[in-house]
C-alpha cells in the first residue's frame, strides 16, 4: 500500500509532506511490489500514528476488571475506533483471586482484527497508600509483597508491563529495587514526601500514575513527589486531560515541567462511550454527570472520556499539536518499553495509522495497514 501525498508526522516530532509505504503489515522504506500496489489518498490531511492508552480501565459499559473476555472485546473495538489502536488493560484494586483471575482472562487474550492491539497489562493496584486510595476500594489494598507480584505476573504469563506503588508503604522501596528491572514502576496513589520520592526513583521507579491526582500537591515548600519526578530525568509522568482531572492551566505547567515527558492517558472507566447514568468501578457506586465521574462523597472516579478526545483537549489547552501528539503515541511507547513495535511511523513498525484533518477530526483507521473505519 501506498499511502499518497499526505502530512506525515516524524520521530523526531516534525511534518513532512511524503508518501507513506505499508507492507506485509508494517511501515516500510520503499513501495511493496507493483503488483500489490493499493494506493490511499491522504491528500490535505494528516498522517498519524495510532494512539496508544496505557492506562485506561474501560468503555462501552464494559470493565477490564470483570474479567470478561467479551468485554475486552468491546472495549477494544470501541479503543480502535476512536484512534487508539495500541491499549494496556488496567486493572483496579481488586481482592486477590479476582486480581489473578483478572489477569489470567487478560494474559491469554489474543489480538483479533478490528480490535486496539493489546500491548500488555497496567497493574495500577493494589499496592497503594490507602490515604491516597482514590476511588480505589481500601479493604482490597494489600502491602507490597515481591512474591504476590511475581504470583500475579505469572497468573497474567509475563504480561504485566506496567505497575503503581506507592512508596510510602512498608516495604515498597524493596519491592521497586526488585521488580524495577522488569517493568516500569510508576509511583502514585502516595502521600510520600520529596525525599521519599528521590528515593524510589534512586531505586528503580521511571514513572508517574496521573500526575497532580491521588498525591500531595506541589508546594514551594514541600514539592513532593511531582517535584522529585520533575528533577528525576528519566520519568515520565502519565496526565489525564479529559478536562475534569487537571486543571489547563495546571496541563500547561505539566508540559513545562516535564519537556518531552508527558504521557497522556484517558484512565477511562466503564462509562466511556456511554451516556450519563450509574456505573461501578473496582466495586464502588459511579456517578457520570456532564463527563464527571464521581463517587458518593464527590471523590473523582476515572473520567469518561477517550485518549483520542484528551489528545484534543490538550491542544484546545495551548499545548503545541506536536507535543501533544508525541504525548499520545512516542511517549506512553517509550515509557513501558514497546517503542520498537510502535508510537512512530518509522520503517519496521506496525502500519497503525491514524489519517485525520487540520482539526485533528479522524478520517481513516488503519489497523496494520487495512482500513479498519471511515467516517
Amino acid at each position: 500500500m501506498i499511502i499518497k501525498g499526505g502530512t506525515v508526522f516524524r520521530e523526531d516530532g516534525s511534518w513532512e509532506k511524503k508518501d507513506l509505504f505499508v507492507d506485509g503489515g508494517r511501515i516500510a522504506d520503499c513501495p511493496a511490489s507493483a503488483s500489490d500496489e493499493i494506493v490511499l489518498s491522504a491528500e490535505g490531511l494528516l498522517v498519524l500514528p495510532g494512539l496508544i492508552d496505557i492506562h485506561s480501565h474501560g468503555a462501552m459499559g464494559q470493565d477490564v476488571s470483570d474479567g470478561n473476555p467479551q468485554d475486552l472485546e468491546r472495549i477494544l473495538a470501541y479503543e480502535l475506533e476512536n484512534g487508539i489502536t495500541s491499549y494496556c488493560p488496567t486493572t483496579m484494586t481488586l481482592p486477590r483471586e479476582k486480581l489473578l483471575r483478572v489477569l489470567k482472562t487478560v494474559g491469554e487474550f489474543t489480538d483479533r482484527p478490528g480490535l486496539a492491539h493489546v500491548l500488555g497489562i497496567n497493574m495500577e493496584g493494589p499496592f497503594l497508600d490507602p490515604a491516597k486510595k482514590g476511588a480505589h476500594r481500601e479493604d482490597w489494598i494489600a502491602a507490597p509483597d515481591p512474591a504476590f507480584f511475581e504470583t500475579c505476573q505469572k497468573a497474567a504469563k509475563g504480561r504485566i508491563l506496567l505497575t503503581t506503588v506507592a512508596p510510602d508503604r512498608e516495604g515498597a522501596l524493596e519491592l521497586i529495587a526488585d521488580i524495577g528491572k522488569k517493568v516500569t514502576v510508576s509511583l502514585g496513589h502516595t502521600s510520600a514526601d520529596y525525599g521519599l520520592a528521590r528515593r524510589a526513583f534512586q531505586a528503580g521507579a521511571t514513572h508517574v500514575t496521573h500526575l497532580f491526582n491521588a498525591m500531595p500537591p506541589l508546594n514551594h515548600r514541600a514539592p513532593g513527589l511531582v517535584g522529585a519526578a520533575s528533577e528525576t530525568p528519566d520519568c515520565m509522568a502519565e496526565l489525564i486531560c479529559d478536562g475534569i482531572h487537571v486543571h489547563e492551566s495546571a496541563v500547561r505547567a505539566a508540559f513545562r515541567l516535564f519537556p518531552g515527558r508527558i504521557v497522556l492517558i484517558s484512565d477511562s472507566m466503564r462509562a466511556a462511550g456511554m451516556a450519563d447514568g450509574i456505573y461501578d468501578l473496582g466495586g464502588q457506586q459511579v456517578r457520570v454527570r456532564g463527563g464527571r465521574a464521581a463517587l458518593a462523597d464527590g471523590t473523582i472516579a476515572g473520567s469518561a472520556a477517550n485518549l483520542f478526545q484528551c489528545m484534543k483537549n490538550a491542544v484546545a489547552f495551548g499545548i503545541p499539536l506536536e507535543d501533544a501528539i508525541t504525548a499520545a503515541t512516542a511517549n506512553p511507547a517509550k515509557s513501558i518499553g514497546v517503542y520498537g513495535q510502535a508510537g512512530s511511523l518509522s520503517p519496521g513498525k506496525r502500519a497503525d495509522i491514524l489519517l485525520t484533518d487540520k482539526d485533528l477530526n479522524l478520517v481513516k483507521v488503519l489497523q496494520q495497514g487495512e482500513v479498519i473505519h471511515s467516517f
